[in-house]
């Protein structure tokens, strides 16, 4: 009977509108938070935060801005790693041509390149739905790819098409160590996971839902459709320029186009459907899916005295990705999330059956 909310009243529509209206979401979120941000840089090694903790927390960012778009307001991508790629190259760019630009101010300003290639390509979304408008962000993401590819003015005349980023450091602090480049991922994800779920839940949030649920119906009741569809595809590509930028700058450090290829658009599609449609906290439970289960395909045949060869594996973990997508879409699709928010329902009423 500890997940019970009787005797926690409200006397304001603040208190009862706030994101954690029961206490014990309350402390868990505290609890959560002061793990993420003192025990895990104090207690894990370097290897879990450079190839789990760093990728699970970028791809949950990439997740949630694909969720707002694909989730909330029901507009079909395939496009994302394309608009990764934007983020990631234009903070660079930032970067070698004008050097005194702040690491922030490059991150961020990745984000807003993204923006605007996002509206450019989600302005079909206006006339066309569905497959079609998979199709034409599928454009984007080949387009994407032959531009940064074929034009050298992106990576700065690179003869290979490699590009690395110096040495970094925000506020005048260095961002070197695996801890330091963890903790800077870290606080971009709250911040924004946190702008992210106020904006679903307020009016801008409430018309996204209104357009997927149905939108002539939206349309009707004085939703403009235009509105709608474009400042969704604008947020959601924001957010993932961001994560773009931090995937290259903090995870990779040194890239080529290939690294936001289709695959990468693919992956966080994946992420989102397993981790739940439609919902902030089944993007980041999508992504420790997608981080985790290659690290286990890999280790537990061992502990069973089993010798898989790589490539066995990777065809492994594409056939389980296969079978998972299938059956989350059939038994459950709502995700992940949806059975975390089961969970929570029977603890309510626990040790009671009704």
């Amino acid at each position: 009977m500890f997940y019970r909310e009787n005797g926690q009243f409200k006397s304001t529509y603040r208190a009862d509108q706030q994101i954690f209206p029961i206490r014990q979401d309350r402390t868990f979120m505290l609890g959560l938070l002061l793990v993420a941000f003192v025990l895990v840089p104090l207690l894990a090694s370097n290897y879990f935060l450079q190839a789990i903790f760093i990728p699970f927390l970028i791809l949950s960012l990439a997740a949630i801005g694909l969720n707002i778009l694909v989730g909330y307001c029901g507009q079909i991508s395939i496009g994302s790693g394309a608009f990764m790629a934007v983020g990631a190259y234009a903070a660079w760019n930032f970067g070698v041509r004008i050097p005194a630009t702040p690491l922030v101010v490059q991150i961020l300003l990745g984000g807003v390149f993204a923006t605007l290639v996002g509206v450019v390509f989600g302005i079909p979304s206006l006339r066309i739905r569905g497959l079609y408008l998979a199709v034409t962000t599928l454009a984007a993401q080949f387009f994407v790819d032959w531009a940064f590819l074929r034009i050298p003015f992106f990576t700065n005349y690179s003869s290979s098409g490699n590009v690395s980023v110096p040495a970094l450091s925000a506020f005048g602090l260095p961002i070197q160590t695996p801890v330091q480049r963890y903790v800077f991922v870290l606080i971009f994800v709250v911040v924004f996971a946190v702008l992210a779920k106020n904006l679903v839940r307020g009016a801008i949030g409430r018309q996204w839902m209104a357009i997927r649920d149905m939108d002539v119906a939206a349309s009707v009741i004085g939703i403009r459709p235009v509105y709608a569809k474009l400042t969704a595809f604008a947020v959601s590509s924001f957010i993932i320029g961001v994560a773009g930028a931090l995937w290259a700058y903090i995870h990779l450090g040194s890239w080529e186009p290939l690294a936001f290829d289709l695959t990468r658009s693919l992956q966080l599609l994946f992420i989102v459907i397993i981790g739940g449609l439609g919902s902030i906290v089944g993007s980041f439970f999508g992504a420790a899916f997608m981080v985790l289960l290659p690290v286990l395909l890999t280790n537990v045949p061992h502990l069973f005295g089993l010798s898989i060869s790589v490539d066995v594996a990777s065809h492994i973990e594409h056939m389980v990705f296969g079978a998972l997508i299938v059956f989350f879409l059939i038994v459950e699709p709502h995700g992940l999330a949806r059975l975390w928010s089961i969970g929570k329902e029977k603890l309510r009423i626990w040790p009671f059956p009704h």
